[in-house]
Formats: C-alpha cells, structure tokens, sequence
C-alpha cells in the first residue's frame, strides 16, 4: 500500500530552505507516511488530510486512485491554519 509523495512548488522550496537538520526530519517523515499514510495523517477539512511534524503542518490531497500523496501546503503551523 505504498504511495509516492508529490510537491507543490511553493512546499518544495519552503522545506528548501529550512535548516538541514530540519529538512532531513520532515523528508523522513513523508517517507513513513508514504509507506503507511492513515498512520500518520489525519483527517482534516473537506477532501484535505494533515501531517504534524514538530511545529510544522502540511496539508495534504491523497489521490486514491493513482496513490498519490500531494503536498499542497506546508508551513508553521500558526500561519497554517
């Protein structure tokens, strides 16, 4: 059951340019969610899931069909919601 993970633009080089150390840690996570996503993801507003990392948040499109994680947004999560 295991789903590829797909960046919107804005997501990719907002996690680009975190800190290394930082950015190693989300990236592992989405590796986890990729392998087992209803683990880690919850649901959230309408078609939408989210993932908690830390103090981040992203919000996520699962295209079923496809299996497909899309990372629509990712950001703090004080300016996330």
């Amino acid at each position: 059951m295991s789903f590829s993970v797909s960046w919107h633009p804005k997501a990719a080089k907002y996690v680009e340019n975190l800190p290394k150390e930082t950015a190693t840690r989300i990236l592992e996570q989405f590796d986890k969610a990729a392998i087992d996503p209803f683990k880690y993801l919850e649901h959230f507003e309408g078609d939408y899931y989210k993932l908690r990392i830390g103090d981040y948040r992203a919000l996520i499109d699962i295209d079923f069909q496809n299996k497909i994680i899309k990372i629509r947004v990712f950001d703090k999560r004080g300016r996330i919601y």
